[in-house]
């Protein structure tokens, strides 16, 4: 997406102060029964999570939109919700509740 299109936020999860592993709890946690297409803005203040966010919507397969650029501190990221995504495990976010169609069994 280019700078400056993020669209606005329907759901915004407040991540400040949270590592990568609580900050997705939280995000899986709000998301939950969310409708796809809705843009949700995180905030997040932990050092990774510009790297931890577009990996972990890359193995969900929601759409990763990037930072907010009008945030001026920096710590706002968008993503939308995909209607195709693989749901998470509720205790570890970071791993799959399906296996993906590459995976073997």
């Amino acid at each position: 997406m280019s700078p400056g299109l993020v669209p606005a936020a329907d759901i915004t999860v407040d991540g400040t102060g949270l590592l990568c592993v609580a900050l997705l709890l939280r995000l899986r946690a709000e998301i939950a029964e969310a409708e796809p297409g809705t843009v949700v803005h995180v905030i997040a203040t932990d050092p990774a999570a510009p790297l931890d966010l577009p990996a972990w919507c890359h193995m969900t397969g929601h759409d990763y939109l990037g930072p907010v650029d009008d945030d001026p501190d920096g710590t706002v990221y968008a993503l939308r919700l995909s209607a195709d995504a693989r749901r998470t495990r509720p205790d570890a976010p970071w791993r799959t509740d399906r296996p993906s169609a590459d995976t073997e069994l």
